[in-house]
Parts: C-alpha cells; sequence; structure tokens
C-alpha cells in the first residue's frame, strides 16, 4: 500500500486538503494528514478547524511516497516561509519521491527548485513565482515526480490523478464512478 501525507498549515485551502484526504482514502492510499503548525489543530482558510493525524516532528519519511501541498491564500504564504518543510521537499526529491502542490501551495515548489525546467500549473496571477517552470493552463500537469494542479475547482482532478499514479487506473475508476465524476 502506498503512502502519502498531506501538508497542512494554518490558512489551507479546506477544500483542497478535506477532497484530497478523502479521495486517496478512498483509493486505499494511507494517507495522513501532518500539522505544520504548533499544535494538531489547524485552521483553515474559512475558519474549519481540522485536526491532522500528526504533527510535522512526528511525521516518518522512510516509507512515504508522496508528499502534497494544498494552497490557501494565507496558507501559501505561510509555505513560503517553512525552512522544515523546505528542507523536507528537497531531500524527498533527492529520494525520487512524488511531491504535488495545488493552488498557490505551487509557489514552494517554484521557492526551493523543484519546478525548474519543468511543466507546471498553478493559480492565475501567481506564474511569475513558480520559478523555471513552463506553466501550462490545464487543470492539473504531472511533470515527473512533480504534480500541480490550479486551484479549488480543481481538487478533484487533482486528487484523482494523485490516486492514479498511487494505485491502480481501475482503482481510480471505481472511485470515480462511486463519487459520480464522468
Amino acid at each position: 500500500m502506498k503512502k502519502a501525507y498531506v501538508y497542512l498549515i494554518d490558512g489551507f485551502e479546506e477544500i483542497e486538503a478535506t477532497t484530497i484526504l478523502d479521495v486517496l482514502r478512498r483509493s486505499g492510499v494511507k494517507v495522513e494528514s501532518v500539522s505544520l503548525s504548533e499544535t494538531k489543530k489547524v485552521r483553515g482558510d474559512h475558519g474549519i478547524i481540522i485536526e491532522a493525524d500528526k504533527l510535522l516532528s512526528e511525521a516518518n519519511y522512510t516509507d512515504v511516497d508522496m508528499l502534497i501541498l494544498p494552497g490557501g491564500d494565507l496558507a501559501s504564504h505561510n509555505l513560503l516561509h517553512h525552512d522544515s518543510l523546505h528542507n523536507q521537499l528537497k531531500e524527498a526529491e533527492s529520494k525520487g519521491k512524488y511531491i504535488a502542490a495545488i493552488c498557490g501551495a505551487t509557489m514552494t515548489l517554484g521557492k526551493v527548485g523543484l519546478t525548474k525546467g519543468k511543466k507546471a500549473t498553478c493559480y492565475p496571477g501567481i506564474e511569475s513565482e513558480i520559478t523555471g517552470a513552463t506553466i501550462l493552463k490545464q487543470d492539473v500537469v504531472v511533470d515527473g515526480k512533480i504534480v500541480t494542479s490550479r486551484g479549488p475547482a480543481t481538487s478533484f482532478s487533482f486528487a484523482l490523478e494523485i490516486a492514479k499514479l498511487l494505485t491502480e487506473e481501475e482503482t481510480v475508476n471505481e472511485v470515480s464512478k462511486g463519487l459520480l465524476i464522468n
């Protein structure tokens, strides 16, 4: 069974985070939310509080296959200034793990150098922050081990693409059918 971490930081976009967690769990991926804040309780951009499965200090990276960053206005700013996360992303990239970001969280991938020479997508208006990337106007872009998506409305497409990378297409088709997604 593949394993993924979804990072939560104050101001995260609730739709993005919960859609990713839900779709991956339905797909049989062992997915856990990891708080980048001081406590497991993290407040989303619209005031919804979610209790993460673990703190960053409790996360074990030896067997994780993918690291995922939901966006959100405040979260995207907070992610840009989280050095421990930046180090973890660089280490994951060096070990050939998948890294995914949606919405404004894609700026963090640019900041740490993970988008250089890659095709990517992002929330409209932040294209210049995705350093070194060729920006495409697609809902989801996969380039090697980097997965990016545009924003809240693309959350299902993003989550299903991640599920496809971590499971089998047949599983993703069944999950899509159950969710009434064409």
